[in-house]
């Protein structure tokens, strides 16, 4: 072997290798990947390797999510691979993340964000306005759910669980008449001709941290905190970070239909929030602009208090 090869292959050796926990989705290893890939270009000199693992809510598919605790189930059997030391860093979706993390674990960056949107998915209708009476469309989220039913009360919205190619293949089976996804998911996974209508988010508000990529980290973890600098986006993080303010006041449950965008102009935010009731019959919506991050989270979430949204919280909570 010429010593150059040699002296390299030691060098890589030598240098301690970073680990991504990560879901074993293709979604949430594409995002692993993307992650991994913008480490090495940083640090080329630096192993990184993904470590896949199956979490509780990926095994529990027959339950809604909202009966069973939530998009959390997806993130704590991660975290603690990340407290024990097993893993090094956790990539998630940022709408998977609680808004109140463990102690000893934080979010160190967020990468720029993907398409918000939710997307339309039929093989039959081009919109759901097209729907019949009666019409079905799978859903696992009671955000989606409750502004769906909101607009379209003559729709049944059925509960949907699985990955992106499960729900696919449910929806191209015959089992519902549309369903509602990411469009961020379906684009990552290079199945942008499935989308047939976009929702804007005057019509389907999105998920707190919708079409984010998120890296947590132990919080003493000076090492992977510095590597992971170049990596973050600022206004993605600034924008992530108003909405989960909002959220975090406002119970921070995964389980809530409470839906949050935040868009960044120049140095102002700008963030609506709105809470629902899962038939769709309340909805409350609330907006503030500003320059700090935490402080038009809070106005949201008070103005949305100020109308009633404990109510519905509460009621959602007794469930």
């Amino acid at each position: 072997m010429p010593t150059h090869h040699r002296q390299e292959m030691s060098r890589t050796s030598s240098v301690t290798p970073l680990r991504i926990g990560t879901r074993a989705s293709p979604l949430a290893l594409w995002q692993a990947e993307h992650v991994r890939a913008g480490l090495l270009r940083a640090h080329p000199e630096i192993p990184v390797e993904i470590v896949p693992m199956t979490t509780q809510g990926d095994r529990m598919l027959a339950v809604p999510l909202h009966e069973i605790g939530g998009k959390g189930l997806f993130v704590k059997e991660i975290e603690a691979a990340l407290l024990e030391g097993t893993v090094d860093l956790a990539v998630h979706s940022m709408k998977d993340v609680p808004a109140q993390q463990p102690e000893g674990l934080e979010i160190a960056a967020i990468l720029a964000r993907e398409d918000v949107r939710d997307a339309w998915v039929s093989n039959t209708f081009a919109r759901p306005e097209d729907l019949p009476q009666g019409g079905r469309v799978g859903s696992s989220s009671l955000r989606r759910r409750a502004q769906l039913l909101h607009r379209l009360p003559q729709t049944v919205v059925l509960d949907l669980r699985g990955n992106v190619a499960t729900r696919l293949r449910k929806l191209d089976a015959g089992d519902y008449d549309g369903i509602v996804l990411a469009a961020a998911g379906l684009k990552r996974l290079g199945l942008l001709e499935r989308i047939r209508h976009y929702l804007e988010p005057e019509l389907s508000l999105p998920a707190v941290g919708q079409g984010a990529i998120g890296v947590e980290i132990r919080s003493d973890d000076a090492r992977t905190r510095t590597l992971l600098k170049p990596l973050n986006d600022p206004t993605t993080s600034r924008c992530v970070g108003a909405e989960r303010h909002m959220n975090r006041l406002l119970g921070g449950d995964c389980r809530l239909p409470v839906a949050a965008l935040a868009e960044a102009d120049g140095t102002g935010l700008r963030l609506r929030g709105l809470v629902a009731s899962p038939d769709g019959r309340e909805l409350l919506r609330a907006e503030a602009v500003g320059s700090l991050a935490h402080s038009v989270g809070e106005q949201v979430a008070q103005a949305l208090l100020a109308q009633g949204a404990q109510h519905i919280i509460d009621e959602v909570k007794r469930a």
